[in-house]
């Protein structure tokens, strides 16, 4: 729940953080994420409260709300049309090779022992020396690609604010949806149950929608009214968000659920056994011997190795798979590759179940199930970064960036949400989780088809479109 609810707030941010950068300079932003999120990820390793890390959580979402929508909004203004798609795969491929050796050093810092303590502070210290090292990049080599930060027509604070609330819907709209997923964030820290968020959350757009009836009726009788109605901006845009949410929601569940499935539910030894005969038949005795004695004495491969998986093979092919889609055009990439990762989703519904720590779901059809979300997460996440990009006006585009991530903001609302409510209830409870690995699959094709009827009817043509 902390993850899914801070994640929320970390990907909605970006709306405010990323119009803010295109009136002040991607730099300067880049310089002040850095600098909050060097305490707090020392912080993290320090609390010890559900309160005081929540709140720890909350301070490095915060720097990381600055720093997404920027970062992104450069790959944008640096690219153009005819390599925009290449482009995005090469920043995709930079940000697992993070994602890859992330895990793997965190791993050895942690320290794991016998009792299954470790030392997790020692993780969080070194994510803030890291952190702070990007400072030296920032200043000495990134080069400012705004130009209104340096203009002498700069648009005032609440032109910036105004801009960026027009662009889906005027204030009203955001009132009525924002005190809706409020009401879904109480629910999922258990504030009120989520009966009573689904009844005041309907009752809440009900009566919104009720005022606005009224006010339509006076403005039909009168003329203008006091208040406005609220309407949409962008609707297209809002659409393809909501979509996407969907993907991400399905998405999320490599790395909020399937830790704990590996964990609880899959036998590791055959891989061990396999790695140690790879390492005998290399002549490395002395290493095939530590990991048999590992593998005998009922050691398992930690959970977070075998999803590196998917960072592993983002950073070995991403290029390749990124010239596939150049050809294929954006909308035909995004929905094979959305498929192709539901597939991939849905294959951990036939590595086995039981009672949890029984460990004997198939290691196999895991591995298969994370390397072919990968190919279908390396043809859709950034190709559908790389299509706002293209449709954003230049002088506006990290702000559009920043409304990408409430796709991903919702997509880890409802992602956290159902991978506890599901895991508990299908995995841990009834030894069912391939009820729950289905579902998640099935999200991801009905995502899939949701995309391809947008393709088909809501977006409009130009001549570089493909269908």
């Amino acid at each position: 729940m902390i993850v899914g609810v801070v994640t929320f707030l970390l990907y909605l941010m970006p709306v405010v953080t990323g119009a803010l950068a295109d009136r002040f300079g991607y730099k300067r932003m880049f310089i002040i994420a850095y600098l909050a999120m060097t305490p707090a990820y020392y912080l993290l390793g320090q609390f010890t409260s559900y309160s005081g890390f929540f709140f720890g959580y909350l301070l490095v979402a915060m720097g990381a709300a600055i720093f997404k929508p920027v970062v992104v909004g450069t790959v944008a203004r640096t690219t153009d049309e005819t390599n925009s798609q290449l482009g995005f795969g090469v920043f995709y491929m930079m940000v697992n090779i993070g994602g890859f050796f992330g895990p793997l050093i965190a791993g050895i810092l942690r320290n794991p022992q016998p009792d299954g303590s470790s030392e997790w502070s020692n993780i969080f210290t070194a994510s803030a020396v890291w952190i702070a090292c990007n400072l030296i990049w920032v200043t000495f080599f990134f080069k400012e690609p705004t130009t209104e930060s340096k203009s002498e027509s700069k648009r005032t604070i609440g032109k910036v604010f105004s801009d960026c609330v027009e662009v889906l819907g005027n204030l009203r709209l955001f009132i009525c949806l924002f005190g809706a997923l409020i009401l879904l964030l109480m629910a999922g820290q258990g504030y009120v149950t989520w009966k009573n968020a689904l009844l005041y959350g309907s009752s809440w757009i009900l009566l919104n929608l009720l005022v606005d009836l009224g006010l339509w009726v006076n403005e039909r009788k009168q003329g203008a009214s006091l208040l406005p109605r609220m309407y949409f901006g962008n609707w297209r845009f809002a659409l393809y968000l909501l979509i996407l949410s969907g993907f991400w929601t399905s998405f999320n569940q490599i790395f909020l659920t399937m830790n704990l499935y590996i964990r609880d539910f899959v036998n590791t030894e055959p891989l061990l056994k396999t790695a140690a005969s790879v390492l005998s038949f290399l002549n490395l005795n002395g290493w095939s011997a530590s990991v048999t004695e590992y593998a005998a004495a009922g050691g398992q491969v930690n959970p977070e190795y075998l999803v590196n998986i998917d960072a592993g093979s983002i950073v070995l092919f991403q290029i390749l798979i990124s010239l596939i889609v150049q050809r294929m055009g954006r909308f035909p990439g995004m929905i094979v590759g959305i498929t192709i990762a539901s597939i991939g989703i849905g294959l951990a519904c036939i590595s086995g179940g039981g009672s949890v720590g029984t460990l004997h779901a198939s290691v196999w059809i895991v591995i298969a199930g994370i390397f072919v979300f990968s190919i279908g997460e390396m043809m859709a996440s950034p190709t559908s970064q790389e299509y706002i990009g293209s449709i954003a006006p230049k002088d506006k585009v990290a702000m559009y960036m920043g409304y990408y991530f409430v796709a991903m903001a919702l997509g880890n609302l409802f992602g956290g949400v159902l991978s506890g409510h599901l895991y508990g209830t299908f995995a841990r409870d009834h030894g069912a989780p391939h009820i729950m690995w289905a579902i998640f699959g099935g999200l991801g094709i009905l995502t899939a088809i949701a995309l391809a009827l947008y393709n088909r009817f809501a977006v409009v043509r130009n001549s570089n479109d493909q269908e």
